[in-house]
């Protein structure tokens, strides 16, 4: 018997009962109202902070707080108890006079960062996408550098840029440099670009100096985010030798306002791509956690390609065990994303690099024009959607950002250069 709320969930809606993802609000025209919790149930958001002892709801004053963060501390037992009061709340009707009054129409509110950003780091775990940019770049090499089947690759990012889904990404500067030229010059990134991908919130912090098991994944991740992490290709084609990404990477990753719970994601699980060589033994996992999530990529209204998740070579949990294998603590707040989620096929690729090939294949939009970098105006979406209990399927939302234009080095030649 499939569990149904007594709130209304349009059909296909990303946030049936099944879901109640967590993010924080504050009521739009509403100047000075406090931004708090609340879960999405189908059109409306549950404010969490208005309900609190009223509703029996554990942890109450927590969900007064401006992020999740205070929540997520509590660690994944507390996780389980809000979820399940939750779901007894907007189940049985004769909870319905207590809680409705607390239900506010989602097109009505603002949404903020659900969290406050502790550390942020960024995989490489597709192999598809590491398979497709070594073709593009070292065409007559291997594909796949020769530690990337040993071990997650990663890089630590710029937690102070990660942005809530809706703020405009501003097209940034720095040095690049032509094949042809002698020297670099600086302006405008004249390749900016996207990365679909998938973030994984921690909400239980770690010990300096203990190493978190592959095991215990799900008792210090809260939960799942889209993440766009926009990355300028012609800084970072000039600076990555020899330390990896830098300012290519870290002036904005954008992140979807809704985090959806591990335990509603139950019901993705799936086994990851076959690994070969086996892993070393803290790489290895009893119970993967591979995930079935159907992802899409959305430019100025064009769907241009649909990444599957399940297709990625490490795992969410290979990724923790290894981002804390050295010893490196875990914070609350600490985030860290897939890396470019990219398919075997032409129409699965995850970033402009690989869908129009280092800009020789240009992608075609609805309206005609072409695409093979992103141009000052474009809007860029990713949604995304997994396997739910009772059958049913639940929703990211959306992260979205649209590109402004420079702020710095106005007039220079790479600003001319812009839309090419």
């Amino acid at each position: 018997m499939t569990t149904r709320s007594w709130v209304p969930v349009p059909e296909h809606s990303d946030f049936p009962v099944q879901n109640l993802p967590y993010g924080i609000f504050s009521r739009a025209g509403e100047p000075g109202e406090p931004p708090r919790a609340g879960v999405a149930i189908g059109a409306y958001v549950l404010d969490l902070a208005g309900l609190g002892e009223a509703g029996g709801l554990p942890y109450a004053a927590d969900f007064a707080a401006p992020t999740l963060n205070p929540f997520m501390a509590r660690g994944r037992d507390a996780w389980r108890e809000v979820r399940a009061r939750l779901t007894e709340l907007l189940t049985d009707e004769a909870h319905r006079a207590a809680v409705e009054p607390h239900l506010v129409p989602r097109d009505t509110v603002t949404l903020h960062l659900p969290f406050e950003v502790a550390d942020y780091v960024d995989f490489y775990a597709s192999e598809h996408h590491a398979s497709n940019l070594g073709r593009v770049f070292r065409p007559n090499q291997p594909p796949l550098m020769p530690n990337w089947k040993h071990l997650p690759v990663g890089y630590h990012g710029r937690a102070g840029t990660v942005v809530v889904s809706g703020t405009p990404v501003v097209r940034p500067c720095g040095q690049r440099k032509a094949p042809d030229a002698e020297a670099p010059g600086f302006g405008p990134s004249v390749r900016l670009d996207i990365e679909a991908e998938v973030g994984f919130v921690v909400g239980t912090p770690s010990e300096l100096g203990r190493p978190v098991a592959t095991a215990d994944f799900a008792d210090h991740v809260f939960g799942v985010v889209l993440v766009n992490d926009w990355s300028a290709r012609d800084i970072q084609a000039w600076e990555y030798v020899p330390l990896g990404p830098f300012l290519g990477k870290s002036f904005a990753t954008s992140v979807s306002p809704w985090v959806v719970p591990l335990d509603a994601l139950a019901e993705a699980r799936v086994a990851p791509p076959a690994q070969d060589p086996e892993p070393l033994p803290y790489l290895r996992e009893d119970a993967p956690w591979g995930l079935d999530l159907a992802m899409e990529v959305e430019c100025n209204g064009t769907v241009l390609s649909r990444p599957p998740f399940r297709t990625m070579y490490w795992t969410a949990a290979q990724m923790l065990a290894h981002m804390t294998v050295n010893g490196a603590s875990l914070r609350t707040g600490d985030f860290y994303a897939s890396g470019t989620v990219s398919g075997p096929a032409a129409d699965e690729r995850g970033s402009f690099l690989e869908l129009g090939w280092n800009g020789t294949e240009p992608v075609k939009l609805a309206d005609g024009s072409t695409r093979a970098y992103l141009a000052d105006g474009d809007t860029v979406t990713l949604r995304a959607t997994a396997p739910g209990a009772d059958g049913v399927r639940i929703g990211f939302g959306e992260v979205s950002g649209t590109v402004v234009p420079a702020r710095e080095a106005a007039g220079s030649a790479g600003q001319a250069e812009q839309q090419q």
